[in-house]
């Protein structure tokens, strides 16, 4: 009888274990869908660290489920491989910060890029690779210093792209408001800060907070906000932020 039991018990461990595989092969099978478009959150820092980013990658990836988008994350350069980088419509720099890719994964980047890959950068996206030219003309400008928190007027200067069309012309919102150097006269602009209701600008009249350009072969988009754990639960800027990673995709 005893023997019965431990027969009957094994049998049941056995059974648990076969669902249980094949649940993982098929949440597996879910996440790599090939007719799902698929982006890559890149959030690797070497200097300074936000602690929105958590909030950030959490956003981003309730925007993927509302949207069939599969969203991956990683803050670990090694995705940075020409065979990796194959399966991304686009690749979003979250508040990277400084140094974050070497030489091997920089030509791969590049390589990606000039097949028509997409690239959205937040926030300190421009505090990135300052040793790197190309980069500086991806993602359009370099950070240059910022004031305080603080509360600021956006003036949306362009309503024809997706990510602006539906903002009013002065969108007032609390963020950290980068000042920009090295930046990119091609870029297209979409909106600029008004340095009359903030303090600490320093890029003058034409003070560009959010741009768009196709660029060697490939579309970037950026957006100066995102310092903020609120900016992630803010509608309008989830609804910006998405119709930029969109335009990115190439959708």
């Amino acid at each position: 009888m005893k023997n019965r039991v431990l027969f009957f018990r094994e049998i049941l461990i056995i059974a648990m274990l076969l669902i249980g595989c094949s649940m993982q092969q098929e949440e597996a099978k879910a996440q790599t869908d090939p007719a799902k478009p698929t982006i890559l959150v890149f959030y690797k820092t070497a200097g300074f660290y936000h602690e929105s980013i958590p909030d950030g990658i959490a956003a981003i990836q309730k925007l993927g489920q509302e949207n069939n988008i599969a969203v991956e994350t990683s803050k670990d350069a090694s995705v940075f491989s020409e065979n990796n980088l194959k399966k991304y419509k686009a690749v979003v720099f979250l508040s990277t910060t400084q140094d974050v890719l070497n030489p091997q994964e920089q030509i791969a980047f590049e390589g990606y890029i000039k097949k028509g890959g997409g690239f959205v950068g937040i926030h300190a996206a421009t505090d990135t690779e300052y040793d790197w030219p190309w980069y500086n003309q991806l993602v359009g400008a370099y950070f240059d210093g910022h004031p305080a928190v603080q509360k600021a007027n956006i003036l949306v200067k362009d309503k024809t792209h997706p990510s602006t069309a539906f903002l009013q012309d002065k969108w007032e919102r609390v963020d950290e408001w980068y000042n920009f150097k090295n930046i990119n006269p091609k870029v297209k602009v979409l909106a600029t800060l008004d340095e009359n209701s903030y303090k600490g600008g320093k890029n003058g009249t034409n003070h560009p907070v959010i741009w768009y350009h196709e660029f060697d072969g490939g579309r970037a988009f950026y957006t100066a906000g995102g310092h903020t754990p609120e900016s992630y639960r803010e509608p309008l800027f989830l609804q910006h932020l998405l119709a930029g990673i969109k335009y990115a995709m190439g959708k």
